[in-house]
């Protein structure tokens, strides 16, 4: 198998980019489907979250991407999750930048107009969910004549929230002689007939089991009383650092993420009842480390990719093996470390075992050991200690990602910044901290320039794809530049 980038054919530009972000030697999925992506084959690929299957069809995607006119994209990326999708299409968004490869994301629960502005404009590259791409499909903005190369990322979860149908409506709608690549955790049922309706002889690729050996991940089912679930999970979250906890409703990942934050645990909600602006913000804190743990249901949490995810508490067992592996595969990701707990209570013992005999693991439930239990102190999101210039660290361990540690904290009770309501805020799209520059995606405008320079004025230390942040606009060299830049 391939070591390097370069041996599998990617253009040497891409692959020097891809090192710059010190992304040296492909994942086994990348090796295994790069050569025969970028040949032109229709691909079946079996990878679970996390194994780097979104470069495995990003690189072949951008390397055979062909110029596109106004509303007829020529490449299109279906996803089940709006997180997703907007992951997808930052990641996509680096790899195309040298080569001007214009994209945008497109799924609900937020308003149509920028949406149909950018494909107006013309962009070669679609990341949709399938409910909101129909929608524009019916009216007209979007038509998929032109669709050369298809993606149907994550097929298994779009079949699991019912979204086959749509997906084969507009996989009808594309050109016969497309190229579709499937990639899917599970190859079965509805995701099977797909493959054998809409792909021509695809090369196979299964690397579920060397994605799973990829990270070291411990998985252990506790036996604990429902009252004491609440302590236990603050206490794994104040030991292990970044968690995801899983619960079945949203009821429930309310109350639990409130009563972390009793135990002075910073955590945030994310389920089916939240706006969009609110999941941007839950996994935004998340991601940026002011909350230490995301509460989350299996639906809300989908699609969801924050790298370094120490553990995942199943507070809530999942209703089948398909969600354990799923939510499982939140940590231990890329070659991390992570922990994987069950708790087991006297109700879900049969359920659980049956979950056990569906995994094929033959793993005993312990009692739960007896942790520290945090001592209760109320905290929010933004109750965050602020640590002056210099000074020690404390004795508790900082989880989070070296250049998350290095981006200053605003104090609480910071003079409040008198913005005009039109000065201009932005995403950052991607940010090259090596070659000193990077781009911010504005929702009614086009993209904005930021050269390092202007964050070493605003006193930052580097900006992280996802960001929000605020900023003024100057003249530079090529069109407008972004500076003095503020995180928000």
């Amino acid at each position: 198998m391939s070591s390097t980038f370069a041996e599998l054919g990617v253009p040497a530009a891409l692959a020097t980019r891809l090192a710059a972000r010190g992304i040296l030697a492909p994942f086994p999925i990348q090796a295994a489907c790069l050569p025969d992506a970028m040949a032109g084959r229709d691909i079946c690929g079996r990878a679970p979250t996390g194994s780097g299957k979104t470069l495995a069809f990003g690189i072949a995607l951008v390397t055979r991407s062909t110029p596109a006119q106004p509303h007829k994209p020529t490449a299109l990326v279906l996803v089940p999750t709006r997180e997703l999708a907007a992951q997808v299409e930052t990641e996509l968004a680096f790899l195309g930048s040298h080569e001007r490869i214009r994209t945008t994301s497109i799924y609900g629960g937020v308003g149509y107009e920028p949406q149909r502005r950018a494909l107006s404009r013309g962009v070669e590259v679609v990341v949709a969910c399938p409910g909101r791409l129909e929608d524009l499909i019916e009216s007209g903005t979007v038509k998929l004549d032109d669709v050369r190369f298809v993606v149907l990322d994550e097929a298994d979860r779009m079949a699991d929230m019912g979204f086959m149908p749509a997906v084969k409506r507009i996989l009808d709608q594309t050109p016969h002689d497309r190229q579709t690549l499937l990639f899917s955790a599970t190859l079965d049922g509805d995701v099977d007939a797909v493959v054998k309706r809409y792909q021509d002889d695809p090369a196979r690729h299964d690397v579920a089991g060397a994605a799973q050996e990829a990270g070291d991940v411990e998985h252990h089912f506790w036996r604990v009383s429902s009252e004491r679930r609440l302590t236990l999970a603050a206490s794994i979250v104040a030991a292990e650092g970044r968690s995801i906890v899983f619960c079945r409703t949203r009821h429930g990942a309310d109350r639990v993420a409130r009563q972390l934050g009793q135990h002075g645990i910073t955590a945030v909600a994310l389920h089916g009842d939240r706006t969009q602006a609110q999941r941007d913000r839950a996994i935004a804190a998340f991601s940026d480390g002011r909350a230490t743990a995301l509460v989350a249901t299996d639906v809300a949490a989908r699609g969801i990719h924050v790298e370094e995810v120490a553990c995942v508490v199943h507070f809530d067992p999942p209703a089948d093996n398909k969600d354990y592996v799923h939510r499982s595969g939140r940590t231990g990701r890329a070659g991390h470390t992570g922990t994987v707990i069950t708790f087991v209570t006297d109700d879900k013992r049969k359920d659980v075992s049956v979950l056990q005999r569906a995994l094929q693991v033959q793993q005993r439930v312990d009692e739960a050991p007896k942790l520290d239990v945090p001592a209760r102190r109320e905290v929010t999101v933004d109750d965050r200690p602020v640590r002056p210039a210099g000074a020690a660290k404390g004795p508790k361990r900082d989880t989070r990602p070296k250049a998350m540690r290095e981006r200053p904290v605003k104090p609480k009770h910071a003079t409040p910044d008198h913005r005009s309501p039109g000065e201009p805020r932005g995403t950052v799209k991607f940010f090259d901290a090596r070659k000193g520059y990077g781009f911010i995606a504005r929702e009614r405008d086009s993209d904005v320039f930021v050269h390092a320079s202007a964050l070493e004025a605003s006193g930052l230390r580097l900006l992280e794809p996802g960001q929000r942040v605020e900023f003024d606009l100057e003249a530079g060299r090529n069109g407008q530049e972004a500076h003095r830049l503020r995180i928000v």
